[in-house]
């Protein structure tokens, strides 16, 4: 848990510390929805430690605790060969956070209508200025719609857009004031606007609920997730002087698990989990056959015809036409349009 008043020197969430402040809680972060499973490496950087490591091996709890504790870490403290080879690989480019704060920016001016809301940008220096101001709101819209309001990081690494707890290219760490992740604004604005601590809560679930990413690297979206739950801690502790109820955190964590998850972001499926060439029976009119599977939507490059695993969200507040159930499970893909 962090310490208020302690400088925030370590950018590094250790999974020790996650186990230790609740085993129900790493496993929140470590699970994949859509699959039943947890999340897995997909990455064949850690193979070298054994099979558990392996790049369809799923990333389970002592794997990366104790004595493997050190296994995944933020990518600016990752080898420098390491970083060139998912470069290569997975065109894996880390941003830095003067950029996502000016494309932060630019969101931002369209909702308000205006310019330089949060921060003011000095463009020469590559840094910018917080307004310590309250933010004001159009005479239409209010700090609620601002808190609703979806937003999405695509393939999202370890999620500099969402939260910007460091620089992704330096690792020099960013003082809450000065941070400037589309959730970071979303709990800014709820600090300025609500004094109650339950209140304040049931608002932070809001934007939560509220803020998506996704990403194909398993190490990666779990540094993600881990960096949005303890900017969550962070920003209630700034407040309120206090730490979270555990039990606020592990439903923040349970939302987090869901709003960011592992996808292949071309095909709307699970990483790899396409078919091809592949026997498999098939029952038809003259009894169970064999025939070869192969993938249609990556044959044809249809998002809609991939015989792998379309990943599954959740549509918070909304329920199931046929099944009545609150928050219902929806795929991926049948929010794009066609």
């Amino acid at each position: 848990m962090p310490n208020k008043d302690e400088s925030p020197s370590l950018i590094d969430i250790r999974e020790d510390d996650l186990l230790a402040l609740s085993a129900e809680v790493l496993d929140t972060l470590l699970r994949d929805h859509t699959t039943g499973k947890n999340i897995f490496w997909a990455t064949h950087d850690y193979e070298a430690l054994g099979s558990e490591y392996d790049y369809h091996a799923q990333i389970l709890p002592h794997l990366i605790t104790g004595e493997h504790g050190m296994v995944i870490r933020p990518g600016v403290l990752k080898p420098k060969d390491q970083q060139t080879d998912r470069a290569k690989e997975m065109a894996e480019v880390f941003t830095p956070s003067w950029i996502c704060n000016a494309q932060n920016n630019l969101v931002d001016e369209a909702w308000f209508g205006r310019k330089d809301v949060f921060n003011v940008e000095d463009h020469e220096k590559h840094t910018w200025k917080p307004n310590p101001q309250k933010i004001e709101f159009p005479k239409d819209k209010t700090w609620k719609d601002y808190v609703r309001a979806t937003r999405m990081e695509m393939t999202c690494g370890e999620a500099p857009y969402l939260v910007s707890r460091y620089d992704a290219t330096t690792g020099e760490p960013i003082p809450l004031v000065q941070r400037i992740g589309l959730l970071d604004r979303k709990l800014r604005i709820i600090s300025e606007n609500v004094d109650v601590s339950g209140e304040w809560l049931e608002w932070a679930q809001v934007a939560y609920k509220n803020t998506y990413g996704f990403e194909w690297q398993g190490d990666n979206l779990l540094l993600a997730r881990e960096a949005l739950l303890w900017t969550f801690i962070e920003y209630y502790q700034a407040k309120f002087n206090k730490a979270p109820l555990l039990k606020s955190i592990n439903y923040i964590a349970y939302i987090i698990s869901w709003n960011l998850w592992q996808m292949d972001g071309l095909k709307g499926v699970v990483p790899d989990s396409c078919r091809h060439g592949v026997k498999e029976k098939i029952q038809t009119l003259f009894g169970e056959e064999e025939h070869f599977v192969h993938c249609l939507g990556c044959q044809q490059e249809d998002i809609r015809r991939h015989n792998g695993t379309y990943c599954l969200i959740r549509d918070w507040g909304n329920k199931d036409p046929k099944m009545g159930e609150k928050n219902r499970r929806i795929k991926f893909i049948d929010i794009i349009k066609q």
